[in-house]
């Protein structure tokens, strides 16, 4: 008797837990997705991204040691979150006598050392001027602090040749506001 009782279990158990969950409706923050590959279902869990307040992201920066400061817009009546960060003025440097191989090369570590800065999140955008005057392009770190932007730049294997020099000027702008 118990062991009928036990198979009776076990194959339930077994029905239940092969039993496909009913779909609802999400509230979270994820979205599940099924998808379909080579005729087996599968159930991709999307992140849906947590919006933080302006609060939160003060407080975060300020606890990583950027300054800060808010703003109200007059128009809107929002405030605005504006944050420090670093302007790289990437000039023309004292050595510029390289012969084209060595200064293509130069430039190839130049373009990864800004790459790099790129992925790592210390630089949010860099580019050349479109002149051809003593100041060759831009840099803007997001670092907390003017030392660190200084030595991330100075550490570009073009300004280390001297092909270039830099200018670092604290700048400020608006937090999360994209480029148009």
């Amino acid at each position: 008797m118990m062991k009928k009782l036990l198979i009776t279990l076990s194959v339930l158990a077994c029905f239940m837990s092969c039993k496909e969950a009913p779909k609802t409706n999400s509230t979270d923050a994820n979205d599940k997705i099924d998808i379909e590959v080579d005729s087996t279902k599968i159930d991709v869990v999307e992140e849906t991204p947590v919006k933080k307040t302006t609060q939160q992201i003060k407080e975060e920066l300020t606890s990583k040691g950027f300054k800060v400061f808010d703003y109200v817009d007059e128009k809107t009546q929002d405030t605005i979150l504006m944050q420090q960060y670093f302007m790289a003025f990437l000039k023309r440097g004292p050595i510029r006598n390289q012969n084209e191989e060595e200064a293509a090369l130069i430039q190839e570590g130049h373009l990864a050392h800004l790459g790099k800065m790129y992925e790592l999140g210390y630089a949010d955008i860099s580019g050349p001027f479109g002149d051809d005057g003593d100041i060759r392009g831009i840099t803007i770190y997001n670092v907390p602090t003017l030392k660190m932007a200084d030595s991330l730049a100075k550490s570009d294997p073009a300004v280390k040749a001297g092909r270039i020099e830099v200018e670092i000027h604290p700048w400020y702008a608006a937090k999360g506001f994209p480029l148009r």
